[in-house]
């Protein structure tokens, strides 16, 4: 099984909130979402430059066909207002294995709902239409909120990469690890629905 087939570009969609394959025409709504709150100044995010935004959709698309990574601009269904942009990412058919990361959202739906809605379906669309074995993700050691709302997802701490990735200032970030099996999706499933029922839902600034 080769990544194009096993990740393929489809819309998920949920509660008004739409996850749409990462294209060119998403380009002037995800300038505008990143200027809602000036995200490319957050040191742990990799977050566009409004100049640069036109370059992270084309790597991001470039990523896709070398089957590594699968991004998606997450809008509004309704108004069709782009919100963000998330990604399966690391794709591995062999092992059943995709991580989810390259997530940020603008400022003003930040601490709603989106950011578990996203997750619900990202992880919904991984572990049962998939069929993934695990899904992962990976933060920044300073990301402090991003640790925070993966734990909240009922993912596992693998451990700490150190000294393993640039950060966009030049400095090294060491890297935190955190995965979820099919075996204990069901029960995080039931969590995030539960959350969301309540109302009891918070997302960072980027995870």
């Amino acid at each position: 099984m080769t990544s194009d087939t096993f990740v393929r570009p489809v819309p998920l969609r949920r509660d008004g909130v739409l996850l749409e394959p990462l294209s060119a025409k998403h380009e002037s709504g995800l300038r505008d979402a990143a200027a809602d709150g000036r995200l490319w100044e957050i040191r742990v995010t990799s977050v566009p430059e409004p100049q640069d935004t036109r370059s992270y959709i084309e790597t991001a698309l470039s990523m896709r066909e070398a089957g590594n990574r699968l991004a998606f601009a997450v809008t509004d269904e309704a108004s069709g207002k782009v919100l963000g942009c998330t990604s399966y990412h690391d794709i591995v058919p062999t092992l059943q294995r995709v991580e989810i990361g390259w997530t940020w959202y603008r400022a003003s739906v930040q601490r709603t709902h989106i950011n578990t809605t996203c997750k619900l379906l990202l992880m919904t669309h991984a572990f049962e239409t998939i069929g993934c074995a695990v899904v992962g993700w990976r933060t920044d050691n300073f990301n402090y909120a991003s640790q925070r709302a993966i734990e909240r997802l009922g993912a596992r701490k693998d451990g700490v990469l150190r000294h393993h990735a640039l950060r966009r200032d030049g400095t090294v970030r060491d890297t935190v690890m955190y995965s979820m099996t099919a075996a204990e999706w069901p029960e995080a499933k039931a969590q995030l629905l539960y959350l969301l029922a309540r109302g009891q839902t918070k997302s960072p600034p980027t995870t």
